[in-house]
């Protein structure tokens, strides 16, 4: 009986670790949620102060230049930023960000290629009939984004401009309520004609409309570069908060797990100390019983 007893205690007690580490970890993943949809919600009047420049400028400007600086060629080979996951405990965020980029470039014409933001989805990338180009390594921080967005930017640019690619789509999982996380696309580049025109129909939020001063085509060029940073960073603030979501949901179904088994061993620890204590009351009365005999 001691033997058996001395075996619940020592499993009691590594289960009570194991939730303590648990209990940490999923501390950690809230906390890192929150410092994330607080980025993506700062860039929130940026991204609409952004919105009304271009607004502005192409309810202006009607020039050809205009228009074929925004929208080059709508053709050729397309390349596809993927965010994905390089931590433990997120279960399937890779696997369904694969499923779904395969999916959705595979209704695409053309040829495909494809950056991957993370070594693991760059594995799983590789395994596929997609061409896996640059690759970059996941940022840990908020502060770590900013470089990798420019990164990006730099690398996009330099292929574009070489006639590498023609168009970028964007790939990353979004927080969903009730799902934990989406798998969402975004058309970067080029910016075409209907981007144009959902743009220009967004009113000025005062009585006093703008007027582009100076190098109207450097003006566009910026907030072009504005407009292309701060969808990157959002997509890469997003695909991060997925991730601790998905990490935060694991480590409570691994609590609720350990807490169930705790149950059951401290059950298992009382019923057979309860059946020691019968076993020796029985020999108590048994042998004050043969005494009395």
């Amino acid at each position: 009986m001691s033997d058996t007893a001395a075996s619940l205690r020592r499993k009691i007690a590594s289960a009570g670790d194991l939730e303590s580490v648990v209990s940490t970890m999923k501390a950690m993943a809230a906390a890192s949620i929150g410092q994330y949809e607080n980025a993506v919600h700062s860039l929130d009047d940026y991204y609409q102060t952004v919105q009304l420049g271009l607004a502005a400028y192409l309810g202006q400007s009607e020039t050809p230049d205009a228009k074929t600086r925004v929208a080059n060629k709508e053709s050729g080979v397309i390349g596809a930023v993927v965010f994905g996951s390089d931590q433990g405990l997120v279960g399937q965020f890779n696997d369904v960000m694969v499923e779904y980029v395969v999916d959705t470039l595979g209704k695409l014409p053309g040829r495909k290629t494809v950056w991957a933001v993370g070594e693991r989805i760059q594995s799983r990338l590789a395994d596929t009939d997609l061409i896996t180009g640059k690759s970059f390594m996941l940022p840990n921080s908020i502060s770590a984004i900013t470089p990798l967005i420019g990164q990006i930017l730099v690398e996009m640019e330099a292929q574009r401009e070489t006639g590498e690619i023609a168009q970028v789509y964007l790939f990353h999982n979004r927080p969903r309520t009730g799902a934990i996380y989406t798998p969402v696309s975004q058309r970067l580049l080029p910016l075409d004609e209907e981007w144009r025109r959902d743009l220009a129909a967004i009113p000025w939020p005062t009585g006093n409309l703008p007027e582009v001063m100076n190098d109207s085509e450097q003006t566009l060029l910026a907030l072009v570069r504005e407009y292309l940073f701060v969808s990157l960073f959002k997509a890469c603030a997003e695909s991060l908060a997925s991730e601790n979501a998905s990490r935060l949901a694991a480590m409570q179904r691994a609590e609720k797990n350990i807490d169930e088994l705790l149950d059951d061993l401290n059950r298992n620890f009382h019923r057979l100390r309860q059946s020691g204590i019968d076993e020796e009351l029985f020999d108590v009365v048994s042998g004050f019983e043969a005494m009395k005999g």
